[in-house]
């Protein structure tokens, strides 16, 4: 069983675009309200426990991670347990039974999974930020109503004639018979059990994405290999070139840099006020609507090629690059970025899991680009390839010559023979 997701277009009447409306900002109002809450439990805790206790916590929680039968006992005087009772710990359970004991009136009206849903993203997001596994990743922070994308998740929406039922609350000021459900446009098949659905609201535009866990069949056998050699602008294999830059991504990325100079020149002419000009807000609108269209031929161009790997290879080896490591130097950062190095690795990896594919990732130290795939001669000092190609020999970026054996080989085609090696 995977679970395989489809975004899809929704196309609310005028009831139920106030619906999803009231549920944005009810996500949005969840999220700051438990973080806020969940940095008052912690603050609390460092300011009232002394120094003893807090180190019987740290132990208590290196305990609670070992097997129950090598646990110690670690006990807690009265006046500490009532300092723990008064203080809880900062956790998704804690804070979510704080805020449903607080409940207003107005919240009854509106989905109590959107609040649950909520903390419990918030949860994750503590989790991942002290994982050490994942040094990138920032502290949770406030949310706000200006940000271009607002959206909730329910788990208990269903999919009634091709259309999308949300959970309708008890004390909602909708009528049972105005509750209808919203029309969808662009998925292929909603079959399977649906799991929890993402609603978002962009430019004016509603999407959903919506995960079905269903059964897949693996693809027939080629007894194919192939090997992908990922660069700035393309993507080479063994049997051509993709290019991930085509002349209408240009196009629209120039229009973007005219949109974004133009908020900027606004911006610095009236300051704040500038968010308030209608001319403003049009123009932010045209800006989304082109980063929708860059994102939508990027995603459909990369699936197409990666479906077209699954279904025509059955071992495919690629680089395993660090990315964001690759991107904090200006040289070609912005054409890094534009390339989808990322993309590319994260959806052939589950393509595979899900087709029963062998997916083979080259060390990220694998000299791929300096070794020669005639004779395996590895350069290094001053004979390697840079960018700018090798000033010492005075050959080109796209030129390989091997100095040992005078193999010459265009040099992104060396690379990708040099990764399927790997697969031999």
């Amino acid at each position: 069983m995977v679970v395989k997701t489809q975004k899809v277009r929704l196309y609310p009447n005028a009831q139920m675009q106030q619906v999803l409306d009231d549920l944005c900002d009810y996500r949005r109002y969840c999220w700051n309200r438990g973080l806020a809450l969940w940095q008052d439990l912690y603050l609390n805790r460092q300011i009232m426990f002394p120094d003893e206790l807090k180190q019987k916590l740290q132990l208590y929680a290196k305990e609670l991670r070992k097997p129950k039968a090598k646990r110690q006992n670690i006990n807690f005087t009265l006046e500490e347990a009532n300092l723990l009772e008064v203080c809880p710990s900062p956790n998704a359970r804690n804070v979510r039974n704080i805020m449903v004991n607080e409940k207003q009136d107005w919240q009854d009206k509106l989905s109590a999974r959107c609040l649950q849903l909520a903390i419990s993203d918030l949860g994750k997001a503590w989790a991942n930020f002290f994982n050490k596994a994942q040094s990138d990743w920032g502290m949770p922070k406030f949310k706000s109503k200006k940000a271009p994308r607002q959206g909730f998740k329910t788990d208990r929406a269903q999919i009634i004639e091709n259309k999308l039922l949300l959970d309708r609350p008890h004390y909602t000021d909708v009528a049972k018979e105005d509750w209808h459900p919203i029309k969808i446009k662009g998925a292929k098949a909603l079959e399977g059990k649906l799991g929890v659905v993402s609603v978002y609201r962009e430019n004016g535009k509603y999407y959903a994405s919506l995960p079905f866990e269903i059964k897949t069949q693996n693809k027939s056998k080629t007894g194919k290999k192939t090997a992908v050699d990922v660069n700035v602008g393309h993507l080479n294999y063994t049997e051509g070139v993709i290019n991930t830059l085509p002349q209408s991504l240009e196009k629209l990325y120039l229009r973007i840099k005219h949109y974004q100079r133009l908020l900027a020149r606004k911006r610095n002419v009236n300051g704040k006020l500038a968010t308030q000009s209608n001319n403003y807000v049009k123009t932010r609108a045209k800006l989304q609507r082109d980063y929708r269209k860059v994102a939508n031929i990027q995603h459909d161009l990369m699936h197409k090629f990666t479906t077209k790997l699954i279904s025509q290879y059955d071992t495919i080896v690629i680089e395993d690059l660090n990315v964001k490591g690759m991107q904090m130097s200006h040289v070609a950062s912005k054409g890094l970025q534009r390339s989808m190095f990322g993309l590319f690795k994260q959806v052939l990896s589950y393509k595979c899991d899900w087709y029963g594919k062998e997916l083979i990732l080259a060390n990220s130290f694998y000299p791929s680009t300096q070794r020669c795939s005639h004779c395996g001669h590895v350069k290094t000092g001053e004979d390697k390839i840079t960018l700018a190609g090798n000033k010492k020999h005075g050959t080109k970026h796209n030129e390989y010559i091997c100095y040992k054996c005078n193999f010459v080989c265009d040099r992104d085609v060396n690379a990708v023979m040099n990764l399927l090696a790997l697969a031999q």
